[in-house]
C-alpha cells in the first residue's frame, strides 16, 4: 500500500511539473509577439542573442511566468495548512480576510506614498512584503480574537468570522483607493483584482527570501499538520504543545500569504481549490499533500494568467478575475457537497 501511495505521489509530481512546464512554454512562445522553441533556446543560451527577443523573454514573459509559479506554490501551500489549523475544508486564506488585511495595508501604503516612490524602486519593492505582512498579521489577530471562545479556538466561528471582517477590510480598502488620484486608483484597482502583469525580476527577488525561509517550515510540521486533524482532545493528549503549534503554522502562513499578495494583489480561491484537488490525487497526509498543493496552485495560476492575457487580445483581464471565475462555483459546488455529506 504505501509503495502504491509513493509511486502515485512521484507520479503526481512528475505530470504536474510537465504540465507547468508545458504551460510555461505555450505561455512564453505565444503573445502578441510570436517566438519560436528555437528562437527561445538560442535566447536563453545567448546564442547571438537579439534585443527584440531578450525583451520579449526577459523583460516581460519569463518574470511574468516565475512569479505566477511562485505565487501559486505560495497560495496553495498556505491554504492547506489554514484548513488543517481551522479543521474547515472551505477555508482559504482569502475566506478568513489575511489577503484582505494584506491588501488593505498595500493600498493605505500606495496611497500614502502615491508620487513619492517610484513602483518599481528597489526600497518600495522590499518594503511591500514587510507591509503586506503588518495588514494580514493584523487582520489575522483580529479573527483569531473574534473567534477564541471558551479557552478554544473555534473553525466555524473562525470561518464566519473571517468573513465578515475581510467584507469590512475590503470596503475600507474600496474607500481608499477612492480617494486616489485617477492614474493610482487605476493601478490600485487593477491590482486589487489580482493581476501579475506588470511582474519583474525586483518583484521575483522580494518575494523569493520569504518563501524560502517559511516554506521548509510548513513542510518540516507535515506530522504535526496530520495530528491536527483529529479532535483538540486527542491532539492535545499526545503531547501536542496546540497554541505554540497553531501560533508557528498561522505566522508562517500569513508571512506567505502576505509576500504574494505584495506582487500580485487580491488572487483568491487558489488556497481553497488547490488542497482540494491535492487530497484527490495524493490522499490527506500532508508529507505528500503540501508538495501536491504548491504543484496545483502553481498550475492554475501560470494556466489562468495565459488565460487571462490571451482570451480578449489585446485587452487583459486580471489573473485574479479569472480564478474567480473557476474559483466561486466551486466554492459552491463544495458547499453544496458538504451540505448534502452532513
Amino acid at each position: 500500500m504505501a509503495s502504491t501511495s509513493t509511486r502515485q505521489f512521484v507520479l503526481t509530481v512528475i505530470i504536474g511539473v510537465g504540465l507547468i512546464l508545458l504551460t510555461a512554454y505555450i505561455s512564453l512562445t505565444n503573445g502578441a509577439f510570436d517566438i519560436t522553441l528555437r528562437d527561445i533556446v538560442r535566447t536563453l543560451l545567448r546564442i547571438q542573442p537579439q534585443h527584440d527577443f531578450d525583451l520579449v523573454i526577459f523583460e516581460f514573459r519569463l518574470p511574468r511566468i516565475v512569479i505566477a509559479v511562485l505565487v501559486g506554490m505560495g497560495l496553495g501551500m498556505a491554504g492547506a495548512v489554514v484548513q488543517s489549523l481551522t479543521r474547515n475544508n472551505l477555508a482559504d486564506p482569502g475566506i478568513l480576510g489575511i489577503n484582505a488585511g494584506a491588501g488593505m495595508a498595500m493600498v493605505i501604503f500606495l496611497f500614502f506614498y502615491q508620487g513619492k516612490m517610484k513602483g518599481t524602486s528597489w526600497t518600495s519593492i522590499l518594503a511591500m512584503p514587510l507591509v503586506g505582512l503588518i495588514g494580514g498579521l493584523g487582520a489575522a489577530l483580529l479573527i483569531y480574537l473574534f473567534s477564541w471562545k471558551n479557552g478554544r479556538l473555534e473553525s466555524q466561528r473562525l470561518l464566519l468570522t473571517g468573513i465578515a471582517i475581510a467584507s469590512g477590510l475590503t470596503a475600507v480598502t474600496l474607500f481608499i483607493t477612492l480617494k486616489m488620484n485617477a492614474k493610482d486608483f487605476e493601478m490600485a484597482a487593477v491590482w486589487a483584482s489580482g493581476s501579475i502583469y506588470n511582474a519583474n525580476w525586483k518583484y521575483i527577488l522580494s518575494i523569493l527570501p520569504w518563501l524560502v525561509l517559511l516554506i521548509p517550515i510548513l513542510v518540516s510540521r507535515s506530522r504535526i499538520l496530520d495530528v491536527f486533524q483529529l479532535k483538540e482532545d486527542t491532539v492535545r493528549s499526545l503531547g501536542v504543545t496546540v497554541e505554540k503549534q497553531q501560533a508557528l503554522l498561522l505566522l508562517a502562513s500569513i508571512g506567505i500569504v502576505s509576500a504574494c499578495v505584495s506582487v500580485s494583489g487580491g488572487i483568491g480561491f487558489i488556497g481553497l481549490m488547490s488542497p482540494h484537488i491535492a487530497r484527490r490525487l495524493v490522499g490527506i497526509a500532508h508529507k505528500r499533500l503540501l508538495p501536491v498543493c504548491a504543484i496545483v496552485g502553481a498550475l492554475l495560476v501560470i494556466v489562468s494568467d495565459f488565460i487571462a492575457k490571451t482570451l480578449f487580445t489585446p485587452a487583459e483581464l486580471p489573473v485574479g478575475v479569472v480564478i474567480a471565475i473557476i474559483g466561486v462555483p466551486y466554492f459552491v459546488w463544495l458547499l453544496y457537497r458538504n451540505k448534502h455529506k452532513q
